[in-house]
């Protein structure tokens, strides 16, 4: 028989196959996500999520620093609230001397080079769980707005690199957008979740920061997972609003929104490999029904080859250990 064509030249071996491969993972396309608690030289596991832990601040500038040196150039920040400091307007959201203020300082007083991205949103510092001010039982839009305009000023304030709106409230990129141009933090970018799903994948991470909410769900706010069209419309006005990078989130069962946002927009695009995706990897791996190592470079290639430029990822780490194996 002859062909004019093999395409399994291409594929039979490994040098082969690295030289002619699309999709790569660098280290550079993670960034890692960070759950801070008070206290001193604690770091606790997060039973939901194996292998992954909150830290207080001394431990996670230690963790930054091995992050760092592995050749992970960004992080983002989540911090775990105490329960008597919680209110409905996430006043404690803005207090300069809070957990979050003082965990970007610390990181960036060791770590300069470090992109810090930080979380911005009020369900962390929420009586009731909710990403904004409840009002007569409803998750109020413009006022919640506001509130995150002075958290994003106050992020900056502290050093981070960018804020990351995480709320799905209306219009909030755009006024976050001038409230840090109007407080001259014009090199402070945004990095926007501008289609984040009202998605049963999160729980792990509600329990890493004891904000689930309170009453009803997040879905009058987080887009209804049936929705594909409306992902392109909320990004494209987060881009119009002034977003910098934008987010879809989750990825894993998202991957046909992450390529249609990468197919229209010029800005870079990241995907948030969230907790339950990770939980199932390392449930499935426990019970031996799959290789871990395989299936966590599997799936981020994946989320990459969708079109996410960045990834935010619970197994960054991991990762660039396999990578470099």
């Amino acid at each position: 028989m002859h062909l004019i064509r093999r395409n399994r030249i291409l594929r039979q071996s490994p040098a082969i196959r690295a030289m002619v491969a699309e999709t790569i993972l660098r280290p550079e396309h993670f960034i890692a996500p960070l759950f801070i608690i008070e206290g001193q030289g604690i770091e606790e596991e997060i039973p939901s999520m194996p292998q992954y832990y909150r830290r207080s601040v001394d431990l996670a500038v230690r963790e930054v620093k091995e992050l760092w040196a592995l050749g992970i150039k960004c992080v983002l920040l989540f911090i775990k609230c105490k329960d008597e400091l919680k209110d409905n307007k996430g006043t404690e959201a803005l207090n300069p001397g809070g957990l979050m203020q003082r965990g970007i300082k610390a990181i960036k007083d060791a770590c300069p080079d470090m992109c810090v991205m930080t979380d911005v949103a009020l369900d962390p510092f929420s009586s009731y769980g909710h990403d904004g001010i409840v009002e007569d039982g409803e998750i109020v839009n413009d006022p919640t707005v506001d509130i995150l305009a002075l958290m994003s000023v106050s992020h900056a304030q502290a050093g981070a690199d960018f804020v990351a709106p995480s709320d799905m409230m209306d219009n909030r990129v755009g006024v976050i957008r001038d409230a840090l141009e109007m407080n001259g933090f014009t090199k402070t970018g945004i990095m926007s979740y501008s289609a984040k799903y009202a998605s049963c994948f999160y729980g792990p991470f509600r329990d890493a920061l004891d904000s689930a909410p309170g009453f009803g769900d997040k879905k009058t706010y987080q887009m209804d997972y049936a929705n594909r069209s409306e992902a392109v419309k909320e990004v494209l006005m987060d881009v119009e609003e002034g977003a910098d990078i934008v987010m879809v989130k989750p990825a894993m069962a998202y991957l046909d929104i992450i390529r249609e946002v990468k197919n229209t927009v010029t800005i870079p695009v990241s995907a948030y490999h969230v907790s339950g995706e990770y939980a199932m990897i390392k449930a499935a791996a426990k019970m031996g029904w799959l290789n871990e190592e395989k299936a966590i470079l599997e799936s981020l290639t994946g989320i990459r080859r969708a079109g996410a430029d960045l990834v935010a990822t619970y197994f960054a780490k991991e990762a660039v250990k396999l990578i470099g194996a």
